[in-house]
C-alpha cells in the first residue's frame, strides 16, 4: 500500500465584518473576486466590498429570511431566494429587482444557476427541484421524487447536470433531458444539508450529520468517509487544491484534505461580544475565487474571512496529526 500525503495547510482568522442585524444565512463571491453577498434572516442582501469588507450596498424586497443568493458569470443578475416563497432577479446595475419566479409552495432554501444554459434550480420545503427559464420567467421543470426539504442543489454541464440533497437523508442525480432520476444514494442515515463539486475533479461530497462521503460522477459511486465532525453539518467548501471545509452547527470548522479525507485543522469560531455561546453555528462557508480565503457566515450575524498562513510549518503551526488508515470503509 502507498499513501498520498496530505500537504501543510494553515488558516487563520482575519477578519470580522458585522452589519446583520440577524443570522447570516448564505454567500455568494463575484467572478471578478472584487466583492460577495451574503443574505441574512434580517430579510436583506448585503453586498460587500472583499478586499476592504466594507459595506457597497443594501438590497431589501425580500419578506422572511433570505436562505441563498447565486451571482451569474453571464449576466449582471443576483438571484435570491426565501422562506417567502419568493425567488428573485436582481439586475445589479440598477440595483433592483428585475424578475419574480412565481411557483414554490413553500420556503425555498438553495437555488443553482447551469453553468452553460440560463436556467436557475431552486428546491426548498416543497420537496421539488424546479428548474426556471432565467428569460421568460417560466417553469420550464419540476424535478420530482423527494419525500422531504430540499437543503442543497449542484449544477454542472455534463450528466448528471443537476444533484440534490434533501432532508429525507437521500442524495438524487439527475437526468435534465428527461426530467428524471438517475441515481438515488441512500447511504446517509440524516438529512443532507449540504453539498459542493471539486472545481476540476469529477466528483462531489455530500454532508450529514452522521459523515461527510465523497463520491465519483456520473453513477454516483461511494470513494470514502470524511469522518470525526461531531456536528450537524450545515455547509461545505472546497477550492482548487482541494482543501475542503465543512461547518458545524455548533459552530465547528474542519479542514480536510479533498485526497485523502485527513482532517488537518480543527478551528472554532468565537461568537462576537453580546452574543451568547450558543449562537457559534456556521450557516455558510465558501471560498473566494483564489481560494486563499475562506468567507463563513454566521449565527451571531457576523460575517468571518479566514486566510491562509503561506509560511506555516508543522513546528510553527502545530497541527492534527496524519494516521492513515489500512481500514477502508465500503458506505
Amino acid at each position: 500500500f502507498f499513501f498520498i500525503k496530505p500537504k501543510f495547510i494553515y488558516f487563520l482568522s482575519d477578519q470580522v465584518i458585522s452589519g446583520h442585524t440577524g443570522w447570516v444565512r448564505c454567500c455568494a463571491v463575484d467572478p471578478s473576486n472584487e466583492w460577495f453577498a451574503t443574505g441574512s434572516a434580517d430579510r436583506t442582501i448585503i453586498v460587500w466590498d472583499l478586499a476592504s469588507g466594507s459595506r457597497k450596498i443594501t438590497l431589501t424586497g425580500h419578506i422572511g429570511t433570505v436562505r441563498d443568493v447565486v451571482i451569474s458569470a453571464r449576466q449582471p443578475y443576483l438571484f435570491s431566494v426565501g422562506e417567502d416563497k419568493m425567488v428573485k432577479c436582481w439586475d445589479l446595475e440598477a440595483n433592483q429587482v428585475v424578475r419574480h419566479y412565481h411557483g414554490h409552495l413553500n420556503g425555498v432554501y438553495c437555488a443553482a444557476l447551469h453553468p452553460s444554459i440560463d436556467v436557475l434550480m431552486t428546491g426548498g420545503r416543497d420537496a421539488s427541484v424546479r428548474v426556471w427559464d432565467i428569460r421568460t420567467k417560466a417553469e420550464a421543470m419540476i424535478l420530482t421524487g423527494h419525500k422531504n426539504t430540499i437543503g442543497s442543489i449542484l449544477t454542472q454541464p455534463t450528466n448528471p447536470q443537476v444533484v440534490s440533497g434533501s432532508f429525507d437523508s437521500t442524495v438524487r442525480l439527475w437526468d435534465l433531458a428527461a426530467g428524471k432520476t438517475d441515481v438515488v444514494l441512500t447511504n446517509h442515515k440524516k438529512a443532507v444539508r449540504a453539498l459542493t463539486m471539486h472545481p476540476t475533479e469529477y466528483n462531489f461530497l455530500s454532508a450529514s450529520a452522521d459523515n461527510i462521503k465523497q463520491w465519483q460522477f456520473p453513477y454516483g459511486r461511494f470513494t470514502r468517509n470524511f469522518s470525526g465532525h461531531r456536528a450537524i453539518v450545515n455547509s461545505l467548501a472546497v477550492n482548487s487544491d482541494g482543501v475542503t471545509v465543512s461547518g458545524g452547527d455548533d459552530g465547528s470548522m474542519l479542514m480536510w484534505d479533498w485526497k485523502t479525507g485527513h482532517c488537518f485543522q480543527k478551528l472554532q469560531t468565537i461568537v462576537q461580544p453580546g452574543s451568547l455561546e450558543s449562537e457559534a453555528g456556521i450557516f455558510c462557508t465558501q471560498f473566494d475565487q483564489t481560494g486563499c480565503r475562506l468567507i463563513t457566515c454566521e449565527a451571531d450575524k457576523s460575517i468571518k474571512i479566514w486566510k491562509e498562513i503561506e509560511d506555516a510549518t508543522p513546528d510553527t503551526h502545530p497541527n492534527e496529526k496524519w494516521q492513515p488508515s489500512l481500514r477502508k470503509k465500503r458506505w
